[in-house]
This record gives C-alpha cells, structure tokens and sequence, in this order.
C-alpha cells in the first residue's frame, strides 16, 4: 500500500527517544525548552510553547483571546473539525467563512461579510500547507480590531512574502501529528511575537497554575504555586518533544522533498482529463505541501477513490465543510452556508504526498490514476 501520507523516522530519531526515555526527566524536563527554541526559530517568532495536540494549540490559543460565551469567530469551512471544535470549548459561536474554489483557503471576501458586533476572533487555515492571504487577512483584522489566530498545522516550513510561515497573525498553532511536517506521534505548538500570550499559554499548558514570582499573590515558601486560571493539562513529554528536536533537524529536507514531488506532479498528470490540479505556488510565498489535493468530477468521485485504494493507493478526502459534520447540524448548522467548500469537498482527493515517496510510487500513483480516468471517461 501507498499511502496518501506517512512519517519519516530515522535512526537518529530513535536514538533521540531513546537518550529521553533514560533521562531523569520524563515530562516537563529541558526537552521542552529546546524544542521550543527550535520551534521558534523555524517560526520566526519570539516564543513558542509546546503542546500535547494540535487541538490543544488551538484551544489555547483561543483562551489566550480571551473569547467567551456568545462571542462569534470567523472560521473557514474548510478544514479538519478541530479548529472549530476549540471555539466551542470556549462557548463562542463559530461563524463559517466560504473558500477560494481553486486552493481552498478562506475567501478574505466572505470573511468581512460575516463579520458582526460580536466577532472577536478571526481565524484562517494554510489548506494543505498553502500560506492562507496573511496581509488582507491581518489588514482585516486591524480593520474590525479582531484577535487573529493562524491554525497552520499543514504549513510548518513554509514561507510567505520570504519569512516562515508563523509569526504573521497574533498566534500560529502547529500540529505533530505523524502526517504532518514533523512527526512527535501527537504534540502541537504556538507561535507568538506577544510576551503577554506566551506567558498565558505556559500557564494554561499547566492547569492554568504559576509559579512564578512576579505574579504570586503573596509568599508562602519555595514550593508555592498558584492558579490563576481554568487551564488544562496539555504538557507535552520530554519524550514527544525528544523526537521533535531529531525531526526538526530535517525539516528543511522534508519540505524540500515535498516540494519536488510537488513540482513533479503536473508533469506526470498533464496528459490526463477530467482532473483540476492544485494552483502552483504564488512568487510571493511556498508551500509545505502537507496535501497534493485534485478536483474530480463529483459524480465519479467515490469511484475513482475506491478504484484508488483497490490498486492499492492510499488516497484521502480533506475534508467535509465542519458544519455538515451531524453534530454542528443538530446545534443549527445546515447545507447551503458555504458553497464554495461544498462544492470543494465534493470534487477533492488528496494523492500520496510525503518525504519518503519515491519517484517509482509516484510514477505508480500517476499511472493509476491515468487507468482510472480512462476506465471511468
């Protein structure tokens, strides 16, 4: 089987592992810290604070907004279901913004249209590890005087206008997960420029306890600790954070990598019918390639996917718009909100992308489908 995805772990990574595993430090140990520094570097930004998923990121770094009950936050549709699920944690209303139909990213457009007197927080998506419009969409969030929270959790590695993707909304959350840019099994990651956020988002990785002395409300001793808000447990291990380090070693080569599979692609399908390839990137910026998303006709769509996977390639669809997910629908959600994103999710399939995918399987992936399409012309 090829799959649509996988990790790519080296010796060196388990041999990361396992120095961490015979360290004193289990959890909250120098691992941590380092990672951290890495993370930060490869942002651009000041600070960066690990996690134990993407989600969790994302759920602190919409705390760190401050939202609350009844706040509304523009999210776009389409995207995986936790970067609205955060909003609901929080009591706020997620308000789904339409896509652009050729990339997927949040149409900047629907985005302002929606926005109301109780929008506090907008909140954009790098489908498929494309940069999302970083300078109209901080330009409108100036404009409405909105928090902005970048989920990039497909875009570790790339860049935007020649600085990495990270440090251009308030927050930039990262996911970890094994098909993603690095690999840590789970784990997540915000980036900030902002001291006061990052001070936030340490001490709610923590239960929302401090034990820092400038902000202890009085003196009881060297063990005192205080909580200072409802945080959660979202540490990540000294152990997750161990392979990150051995990982991030190679990101450059892992985005490489992907980008020329990327850039290979075009040629291999050119000839084909029927299929709607991903826009090159822009001059302006690359792309992490996270997702190698095609648009197919919607009617033979589940045919050539199941036609995919019997010939033993590991396709993938990303993703159902959120609010056509049951749950968001029993909440009020309903069919028709985004139709761009409808219309998106009803064409697209993800074909194998990742560092390890040799020019043989790609080759095989193109072959595959170019049978496919002749079979299902």
């Amino acid at each position: 089987m090829i799959p649509y995805s996988t990790q790519d772990i080296a010796d060196a990574d388990v041999k990361a592992v396992e120095r961490a595993v015979r360290h004193p430090y289990l959890t909250q140990g120098p691992a941590i810290e380092r990672f951290e520094k890495q993370l930060a570097e490869a942002a651009g930004t000041k600070y960066a604070v690990a996690v134990s998923s993407g989600t969790a990121a994302l759920h602190a770094a919409y705390a760190a907004t401050g939202i609350g009950k009844g706040d509304e936050v523009i999210v776009p549709a389409m995207t995986f279901a936790a970067t609205a699920n955060a909003v609901l944690y929080l009591g706020a209303v997620p308000v789904f913004a339409d896509v652009d139909p050729a990339t997927g990213l949040i149409d900047v457009a629907d985005a302002e249209r929606k926005i109301t007197k109780k929008t506090k927080l907008l909140v954009s998506v790098d489908y498929s590890g494309r940069p999302a419009p970083y300078r109209a969409l901080r330009a409108l969030a100036k404009k409405y005087k909105l928090a902005y929270v970048s989920d990039g959790a497909h875009s570790l590695g790339a860049t935007y206008y020649g600085q990495p993707v990270g440090g251009q909304a308030d927050m930039t959350t990262f996911s970890f997960h094994p098909v993603k840019s690095i690999a840590t099994g789970e784990g997540g990651a915000i980036a900030t420029n902002d001291r006061a956020l990052y001070e936030f988002l340490l001490m709610f990785r923590t239960h929302g306890i401090t034990k820092d002395p400038k902000k202890l409300t009085r003196d009881e001793g060297p063990w005192y600790q205080e909580m200072h808000a409802l945080g959660f447990n979202y540490r990540m291990t000294d152990i997750q954070a161990a392979l990150g380090e051995s990982q991030m070693k190679r990101l450059s080569a892992f985005i490489k990598k992907r980008r020329a599979l990327a850039a290979r692609y075009p040629k291999l399908l050119a000839k084909i019918p029927g299929i709607v390839l991903p826009p090159p990137e822009r001059t302006n910026e690359t792309s992490a390639w996270h997702l190698y998303p095609i648009q197919v006709d919607p009617k033979k769509r589940r045919a050539i996917f199941e036609a995919f996977r019997a010939a033993g390639i590991g396709v993938q669809v990303h993703y159902l718009p959120v609010y056509r997910h049951p749950y968001y629908e029993s909440i009020g959600y309903k069919k028709g909100l985004c139709l761009n994103a409808e219309s998106f999710y009803a064409r697209e399939i993800s074909i194998p992308i990742y560092p390890r995918l040799s020019k043989r399987d790609q080759d095989a992936v193109a072959h595959t489908l170019k049978n496919i399409f002749t079979d299902h012309a």
